[in-house]
């Protein structure tokens, strides 16, 4: 058995289920199945191939189809069955509860209708209900264990950063240098992927745009696209060589312990356009700006407009970052 793997602290787990409860019952939500990877690792410390059934009422169970040795060494939760197929998740939630719920949460956000229409069947007398809203609003909170990890990727994405610094070199192109520095945040933890809760939109961790690539529209929700490797995956590091004296944009995604941290950091070797260098002191000022403002309380929304005006003050308005709501 794996034994050297980070566990989440059964604290932590029984604090998220009564985070949850108290929201399923100020919703009138009877129960809550929950189906999607990050979803089930949060509420029971494993994501194995498994599924989480919450009831107010009750213990939590964690159905488990593969593989149930390693769920069962990861997670705290005391009800754990294996299952040779998700049909028998009802009959189990009867023997254990002498009956379905009438409500049961499900995160529509992230559930396909087909997986949907199918859960509907094995539970036929159960009207679901989006829960989605309850999970997130759970998660938005983060405990001290969760900030410290989080304080440990942000560690990890410092070091690649600096490994970044020291090895960037003209004449490599976009996609071999953001190999060589996602290669070297692998050896640190690093998951190797971002997760999202979009069926539309990829998470990937090395995003680097040289020069006239940083400027390069594209499908990507975000100001800065790029090339991509191809025309099916059209965004992220191309094939362009790396040059002296252009800005060089890396945007790294961290993934360690499954808490994500995304920085992004302006390089140059040599010097850059005094155009660009002048863009990337106006972003600077901006963010100082808006982080002196970041307090509890604060509406985000605020904190954008303001930065929309600053970006209208230096003359950035056309080309900031004014997505639409």
């Amino acid at each position: 058995m794996i034994t050297n793997l980070q566990k989440t602290p059964e604290q932590e787990i029984t604090d998220r289920i009564f985070c949850l409860k108290q929201k399923m019952e100020s919703q009138n939500i009877e129960a809550v199945f929950l189906t999607h990877k990050p979803d089930i690792f949060y509420f029971s410390g494993t994501a194995q191939d498994c599924y989480v059934y919450i009831s107010l009422e009750h213990e939590p169970a964690l159905f488990v189809k593969r593989y149930y040795p390693r769920a069962k060494q990861e997670s705290c939760l005391k009800n754990i069955f294996q299952i040779d197929s998700i049909k028998s998740i009802p009959g189990k939630i009867k023997n254990l509860h002498q009956k379905l719920p009438k409500t049961c949460g499900i995160a529509f956000n992230v559930v396909p209708v087909r997986d949907f229409n199918f859960y509907q069947t094995l539970f036929h007398s159960t009207d679901f209900t989006d829960c989605a809203y309850i999970i997130n609003e759970c998660r938005q909170i983060k405990s001290g264990y969760e900030i410290d990890q989080i304080k440990k990727a942000g560690i990890l994405s410092e070091k690649t950063f600096a490994y970044i610094k020291e090895h960037i070199r003209p004449g490599i192109s976009e996609m071999e240098f953001a190999g060589e520095f996602e290669t070297f945040a692998r050896r640190l933890g690093h998951s190797g992927i971002l997760l999202n809760r979009h069926y539309r939109a990829d998470g990937f961790p090395f995003h680097l745009l040289s020069g006239e690539n940083g400027g390069l529209p594209g499908s990507l929700d975000s100001p800065c696209c790029g090339t991509g490797t191809s025309i099916t995956h059209p965004y992220g590091a191309g094939t362009k060589i790396l040059q002296r004296d252009e800005p060089i944009l890396i945007d790294f995604g961290t993934v360690l312990n499954g808490y994500h941290m995304d920085e992004t950091r302006m390089f140059a070797m040599g010097s850059m356009e005094q155009d660009a260098l002048d863009v990337s002191k106006a972003s600077l000022e901006i963010l100082y700006s808006i982080l002196s403002l970041m307090k509890p309380g604060i509406v985000m929304g605020d904190i954008f407009d303001h930065s929309l005006q600053l970006a209208k003050n230096l003359d950035m308005k056309s080309s900031f970052s004014d997505f639409p709501t």
